[in-house]
């Protein structure tokens, strides 16, 4: 089975999977604001019912950079809200958003073992380079 194939099994798990009533994009930013004191502080007078929505386009963007090799409208603004000229997001905290990321995707996916870890690190890892490369060059 292709890596391609079980990101998208897995994907299909933890959209399916309910924790407690909690969506898993909620769940992904209580581990992402336990990760580092920076983190908790960078979100600290954050809408997160909003950011949540911002996370949601976001992540269908990177899993569509993937697929397509190409940012789309989306990605390149959270790029350009994310650099250096703007909110100053460094680029060591995409380490720790993919961690987070890793962590809510073991919560939900019953199936979750180092190949389904490694299809999702390969998914989201592209796109998390474009915006890496994006802090200094916006």
């Amino acid at each position: 089975m292709s890596y391609d194939n079980i990101f998208d099994a897995s994907y299909e798990r933890v959209l399916a999977a309910g924790k407690d009533g909690t969506d898993f994009f909620e769940s992904f930013y209580r581990h992402f604001l336990r990760s580092s004191e920076l983190v908790s502080e960078r979100f600290l007078d954050t809408d997160m019912e909003k950011q949540r929505r911002m996370l949601k386009k976001s992540f269908y963007s990177l899993i569509a950079f993937y697929a397509s090799g190409a940012a789309d409208n989306v990605l390149e603004k959270i790029a350009y809200m994310h650099s250096a000229r703007e909110l100053d997001i460094k680029p060591a905290l995409y380490d720790l958003w993919l961690d987070s990321l890793l962590a809510t995707v073991q919560d939900y996916d019953p199936e979750f073992n180092d190949n389904v870890e490694l299809a999702w690190r390969l998914v989201m890892s592209l796109g998390i380079t474009y915006m890496k490369f994006k802090y200094d060059h916006c």
